[in-house]
């Protein structure tokens, strides 16, 4: 047990106060301290035998505050100086007598006021989930992309006798199957991602053998349901493509990008057929590889999963990862309008740039959710974080939007015979993009559900009045802007 705060060392004088003298008394010669000056001050400027440097008696508030500087410059309120005092054991008698003050609360203010506020830095985390790799993320967008080759090497392989809707032939069928797999696959990952959260890593991998083959079959469904005529070979390589988005949902999920990438090698082959022919033989050879070599590398990470567990927790609520579910229905319906241009070339290059911009994408709503926590740590007034968070979150979104013009440039160049993007096109599909980016944002600080309500939103007056796209999609990057400032200005949002 240590001893009380306010006892200090023995020393060879007395520890009382001595009574002041006048300046130009004489004091009689006393030895001096070993350590001290002819003046009676020590070594270290501080006053021996209880007078000051100028022959004044020393304030023992001033001395109690010296010993404690280090705990007091630490204190944010007066309170927490007083509950040590009071913990030593330092009685309210012992303070009036020693040290002038009514109590423990009125000293402790006292010290409080003298001593400089001294906090220190707070550590920066380690890094987490947040703290995004930027190759990371460019390996996840090149992923979402290249899938996009399997219908150019399929395209001859589809077409229809007869389209609906002023559609090629064959697009309900992918369209629809593509659709349930983007709704099913998102929920799916939310309940997937909150296992891998609880730190249940098998039981991830439970859900996602159950759910994964279901979401196959649903699409599947879909596409034999509502296809046409005509349209049976669009709607068996939509049952390819949901199968596909099943096996792609379980290796993003489990942080296999590096074998996707893999599997989606042999869909390199579809770059010849820019320019020639290929054989339907090879066509059918790439694409089958590209799809057993996805569901074979799904299937071996899921071994964990296929291992009957011990009994646990029921886990998330399913109702939970319905928001997230519309989230992919609307998002995806909105990417969905920006493929039909005025030209099929045109309306696939502004699929493929938003595709190849999720990437980037990804990595800003890290770099902000990063920056936000730095400014958390470091500014002391709400005034000082909402500002700077505001201008992160400017920085994060005009980055975004400059690399979906760079890659909708890029993807003009490339393609062949692909028309230079309108003003009207390029300034909708900047309003599409900003829709999705902030989205996203409210979707990871975990308000999913008002990001929903506006991507259905947008997605339902843009099918049901195409003429009026740019005004759906302007209004709907209007509200989330307005929904983003509110919320994410708060500190108490970006809390872990």
């Amino acid at each position: 047990m240590s001893g009380s705060l306010w006892l200090k060392p023995p020393i060879t004088v007395t520890p009382l106060p001595a009574i002041p003298r006048p300046r130009g008394e004489k004091r009689t010669a006393e030895p001096i301290a070993e350590g001290s000056t002819a003046d009676g001050s020590t070594a270290d400027g501080l006053a021996v035998d209880g007078l000051a440097v100028d022959g004044l008696a020393v304030d023992p508030v001033d001395e109690l505050a010296g010993r404690l500087d280090d705990f007091v410059a630490l204190a944010v309120h007066p309170d927490e100086i007083a509950a040590l005092l009071e913990s030593d054991g330092m009685t309210d008698d012992h303070i009036r007598l020693t040290y002038g003050r009514a109590d423990s609360f009125a000293l402790a203010e006292d010290l409080y006021a003298r001593v400089e506020r001294r906090h220190t830095a707070p550590e920066a985390p380690p890094a987490g989930p947040w703290h995004g790799e930027l190759a990371g993320c460019l390996l996840r967008g090149l992923v979402f992309a290249l899938p996009g080759l399997a219908y150019v090497l399929a395209a001859p392989l589809l077409a229809g006798e007869h389209g609906r809707f002023g559609l090629p032939g064959g697009t309900i069928p992918l369209l629809a199957g593509a659709v349930t797999g983007w709704v099913w696959n998102q929920a799916l990952s939310h309940r997937a991602y909150t296992w891998l959260g609880l730190g249940d890593r098998p039981a991830a991998a439970r859900a996602l053998l159950t759910g994964a083959p279901a979401g196959a079959l649903a699409g599947s469904a879909v596409a034999f349901a509502v296809a046409g005529p005509g349209e049976i070979p669009a709607a068996l390589f939509a049952a390819g493509q949901s199968l596909y988005l099943a096996a792609a949902t379980v290796l993003l999920v489990l942080g296999r990008e590096r074998a996707l990438l893999l599997a989606l090698l042999p869909l390199g082959g579809a770059l010849p057929a820019f320019r020639w022919d290929l054989p339907d033989l090879l066509r059918g050879g790439l694409l089958l590889g590209s799809l057993t070599a996805a569901v074979a590398f799904a299937a071996l990470v899921l071994r964990p999963g296929a291992r009957r567990g011990a009994a646990g927790r029921a886990g998330p609520p399913r109702a939970a990862s319905l928001p997230y579910g519309l989230f992919g229905l609307g998002s995806g319906l909105l990417v969905l309008h920006a493929g039909i241009g005025d030209t099929l070339v045109s309306g696939a290059g502004a699929v493929v740039a938003l595709t190849l911009s999720m990437g980037p994408a990804e990595w800003l709503l890290h770099r902000f959710r990063g920056e936000s926590l730095t400014r958390l740590r470091t500014l002391s007034t709400a005034r000082e974080f909402r500002r700077a968070v505001t201008g992160t979150l400017v920085l994060c979104l005009g980055g975004y939007l400059t690399v979906l013009v760079g890659l909708t440039l890029v993807a003009t160049l490339a393609w062949p015979g692909a028309p230079w993007p309108t003003l009207p096109r390029l300034v909708t599909l900047l309003l599409i993009g900003t829709v999705l980016w902030l989205g996203l944002l409210l979707q990871a600080f975990g308000a999913v559900a008002s990001a929903a309500a506006v991507c259905l939103v947008a997605a339902a007056a843009q099918t049901v009045e195409p003429a009026a796209g740019l005004a759906a999609t302007g209004g709907a990057a209007a509200l989330l802007a307005v929904l983003t400032c509110v919320l994410l200005v708060r500190p108490t949002a970006h809390r872990a």
